[in-house]
């Protein structure tokens, strides 16, 4: 299951880290948030290194839908609800300010990743009230946006927000050529990370300055950042014979689609849930919902993301915690992750060279959350029933009775397992408790994987880590 990104294009390959190291700046993660890091604090003459436990986006960046946006679903309104209107005007311009930047480095450094400007739609089939002040509150942040009737899709729309002059690229093509000007060391997991001592395959690195970008953040404490983030799956397709669109759109309904061009090709997007509490037909109705629209549309493609989900809507971008000094953090970026990659990467590299950057402070992990106590909410209950109460319910099957592709909690030799049945008749046994902090395990049938709905973590069948915040495969 790869996508189009993956598809067509051949990564660059780095050695692995086998010495010590001392370095102004190391940067954990190799994804867009980490590349984008580094090259800023190049850019800016601070000697970098990013570490990247497996190959550089190989994680999240490769399963993106690649939109550089400041629309960020219905945002704006709430940010001025929750944060005032001069912080939530921050917010707008370091994302508008985003767009423009990776314009620059791609026209500097001469990249072809099919970059294009163009614009991108909130649209409704039903209720207009909401698009209707988001389109009131964006305004008076100084967005460039026309609220329509319509829209350009093949459908019914009742009203589109658009937003001007946005984007979208493809993200492998644009860093498999911004990784070539930086210092990497790929197959360099790092286990630990205090005052600035980094521990990676059996070596030390010694940093001034350390910045996680990891997706969600590996070190529990300080921080604690499992305690304010969940994380989300979504899925894609890519279509054929759909035609034009002209644009990037995004529904707010419930249950409705987002689309992009690509090409000859469409994608489309949704399906969105917790990790952990997926449906298990999440691509079919994909495909079903935009075969109604063109019927003709031919699946070239399919993948899922993960996106870390702060309480509040607003990513995690500055310092890690009230405790440590130099130690930075960038997550939480919802779906919205190759703009949001940018503005970290201004951010941190400003913070870095102790520069003040004018949008920093609606980002800073520091602040007040209190005005998300709902989500917090209703995140700790999750976590308490994926820690104490699915615990102590007894599987009601046995392992023998698993049919061919069917995965569960079960019993097996008198244990409880997560027990998986391949399409041959094997059966892949693992642990059913998270390595992360010992949540009880789902299986997401769409992905043959192991979800953990507390905080995200995922393995494959036979208990291999697929996706943080654990550091570890399960036993």
């Amino acid at each position: 299951m790869e996508s189009l990104w993956s598809k067509s294009v051949e990564m660059p390959e780095f050695s692995r880290l086998d010495e010590d190291l001392e370095i102004d700046a190391a940067v954990i993660g190799g994804g867009m948030a980490g590349l984008l890091t580094a090259y800023k604090l190049r850019e800016k003459g601070v000697d970098a290194v990013v570490l990247e436990a497996d190959r550089i986006c190989s994680g999240q960046t490769k399963n993106t839908t690649a939109k550089i946006t400041c629309q960020h679903g219905l945002i704006y309104d709430r940010l001025i609800d929750a944060f005032g209107e001069r912080r939530a005007r921050q917010y707008a311009a370091a994302n508008l300010r985003a767009i423009g930047e990776y314009e620059e480095i791609i026209r500097k450094e001469k990249i072809d990743c099919s970059f294009k400007r163009l614009p991108s739609y909130l649209y409704t089939q039903n209720e207009e009230k909401f698009l209707n002040r988001e389109y009131e509150a964006a305004k008076r942040l100084g967005i460039p946006l026309t609220l329509i009737n319509g829209s350009p899709l093949p459908f019914s729309v009742k009203k589109s927000l658009c937003f001007e002059n946005q984007a979208q690229f493809n993200p492998l093509e644009f860093t498999a050529e911004i990784s070539k000007r930086l210092k990497i060391y790929e197959k360099t997991k790092v286990m630990s990370a205090e005052k600035g001592i980094l521990k990676a395959n059996g070596k030390t690195v010694k940093a001034k300055n350390v910045v996680v970008a990891t997706h969600y953040p590996f070190i529990n404490a300080p921080g604690y950042y499992f305690l304010r983030l969940h994380q989300a799956r979504s899925y894609a397709v890519a279509f054929e014979n759909c035609g034009k669109i002209g644009g990037m759109y995004y529904g707010i309904d419930p249950d409705t689609l987002s689309f992009r061009e690509y090409g000859n090709m469409i994608i489309a997007s949704g399906g969105s849930h917790i990790t952990g509490e997926g449906k298990g037909n999440e691509f079919s109705d994909i495909v079903i919902k935009t075969r109604e629209i063109w019927d003709g549309a031919a699946e070239v493609a399919r993948w899922s993301a993960q996106d870390c989900m702060p309480p509040d809507s607003v990513p995690y971008i500055g310092r890690y915690s009230k405790s440590t000094e130099n130690f930075y953090v960038a997550t939480g970026f919802q779906k919205w992750g190759m703009t949001s990659s940018m503005v970290a990467a201004d951010i941190i590299s400003d913070m870095v060279c102790g520069v003040e950057n004018e949008n920093a402070e609606i980002f800073s992990p520091q602040r007040n959350i209190s005005a998300a106590t709902g989500e917090l909410c209703r995140h700790a209950v999750r976590s308490v029933n994926g820690l104490a109460v699915k615990k102590l319910k007894m599987p009601k099957k046995n392992s023998s009775q698993l049919k061919s592709g069917e995965g569960d909690i079960v019993r097996h030799e008198g244990k409880t397992v997560a027990a998986y049945r391949d399409e041959n008749g094997k059966l892949h046994i693992t642990n059913p408790n998270c390595a992360h902090l010992g949540c009880r395990l789902s299986f997401n049938s769409e992905l043959k994987s192991w979800d953990c709905p507390c905080h995200g973590s995922r393995f494959d069948v036979d208990g291999k880590l697929i996706d943080n915040p654990s550091v570890k495969g399960l036993k």
